[in-house]
């Protein structure tokens, strides 16, 4: 198997574990209040902590990662995160469980743009579209069969019990990925030179460095970034009501309750698997075909309408079947364009593809900050389930519109002296 494959089964086993962590605190939300006497705001703010300084050291990371390489600040990041998840067990107050979640946040920040990263080095260009696919998928089968999983511990062992017993997992990936993992691939002592030429011959990658004074700048003026930034935040905004309130969703507004309501919670990340799947396969074959304007650009936009639609006619449903499967098909269109939004980055950042992939995921955070926020507001204010997912809708229909706007065919070389820009 060539080495890449192998670094790639990394990385989703990476993705996999920041959702096996961060999705069982929604699933024992419940529990959580009725131990430590919280509100359904005070929840919701818990929930926002996390992403709160996800979004601050989002950035400061990735950039680190440029200085020293992603081999180590991601053997930081997964034992950071795996130290907090254990140290979650150990809350006994509400601003406690503030303070860990925070932390929790700082340590996992910077997680997925390292990844890109190592996509940089190590994954030729017509394959990072399916590659990043493959990486979502990770998470979102994760993701989607946390719920489960819990539900079987929790009826085992206390809340406390199974975020100690989550946060071992990660230790052990920390360990195995630092003794094996490189980060050029011609550093890597089992890769064949054939291999290491193939990948430093198609990934891209500008020959130059960027200069450290002018990157920032440049990443400002931009005019891709502000509607990559846009369009990441509505992607999020929907990923974290489905891992924060919606358990509570089909459990208060749809009735269900028991191994029903887990296997209903888990289900948009599952289906999503598959919108993580076709999209990177999609996205890579349309390039391919058609270019990058249509290839990565023209099917993410079909799909947030096709994701506003779904959510839009799954808030309306009269069934609560119904709107469970419409709620898990949004989720999966929305999914769909994670592989082409990653890769827009990589194809527009080149070597500094880890800090623009982290400024589109910080701008993301903004909106996982605000998702369980703005739902426990509104359903307070008004008792009305169906209203944040409207909201939702809109927000897919403003991500759509700014696929007009993003250009993946024009690469940014970073140099010291002067920006150029490279039309492919």
């Amino acid at each position: 198997m060539p080495v890449r494959y192998k670094v790639v089964a990394f990385t989703v086993a990476l993705a996999g574990v920041t959702y096996l962590d961060r999705v069982c605190i929604g699933i024992l939300a419940p529990s959580i209040m009725r131990d430590l006497g919280l509100t359904a705001m005070q929840m919701s703010y818990v929930f926002s902590a996390f992403t709160a300084a996800y979004a601050l050291f989002e950035v400061p990371t990735a950039w680190w990662a440029d200085r020293i390489g992603s081999r180590a600040v991601l053997t930081r990041i997964v034992a950071w995160w795996s130290s907090f998840t254990i140290l979650t067990a150990f809350a006994f107050s509400y601003p406690s469980l503030l303070v860990i979640r925070f932390l929790f946040g700082v340590g996992e920040a910077g997680a997925w743009p390292n990844a890109a990263r190592v996509f940089s080095r190590w994954i030729p260009a017509g394959e990072r579209g399916t590659v990043q696919g493959i990486f979502f998928a990770g998470a979102h089968l994760a993701g989607g069969l946390t719920p489960l999983l819990v539900g079987a511990l929790a009826t085992r062992m206390p809340w406390r019990a199974v975020f100690f017993c989550f946060g071992l997992v990660g230790f052990l990936w920390a360990f195995t990925f630092y003794r094996w993992f490189r980060d050029e691939p011609r550093q890597h002592p089992s890769i064949t030179s054939a291999e290491a030429d193939k990948i430093e011959r198609e990934r891209g990658l500008p020959p130059a460095h960027y200069a450290e004074g002018a990157m920032w700048t440049r990443i400002i003026a931009t005019p891709s970034v502000p509607a990559l930034c846009l369009m990441y935040s509505a992607n999020t905004y929907g990923f974290y009501f489905l891992i924060t309130w919606f358990p509570t969703y089909l459990a208060k507004a749809r009735g269900f309750s028991g191994a029903e309501l887990g296997f209903l919670a888990g289900l948009p990340l599952l289906v999503s698997v598959i919108g993580d799947l076709a999209g990177g396969w999609t996205t890579d074959t349309l390039t391919r075909l058609f270019g990058r304007r249509i290839g990565r650009c023209g099917m993410a936009l079909v799909a947030y309408v096709l994701a506003a639609l779904a959510v839009s006619l799954g808030a309306a449903a009269l069934n609560p079947y119904t709107a469970a499967l419409l709620i898990a098909l949004a989720a999966a269109l929305s999914m769909f364009t994670l592989a082409p939004s990653w890769a827009s980055c990589i194809e527009i950042g080149g070597r500094n593809a880890g800090v623009l992939s982290a400024t589109m995921n910080t701008a993301g955070q903004v909106g996982g900050f605000l998702s369980p926020i703005v739902l426990a507001y509104v359903v307070d204010r008004t008792g009305n389930w169906a209203l944040p997912l409207y909201i939702l809708g809109a927000y897919y229909l403003v991500a759509a519109a700014c696929w007009l706007f993003i250009r993946p065919d024009r690469t940014l070389e970073w140099k010291p002296d002067a920006l150029q820009t490279v039309a492919n």
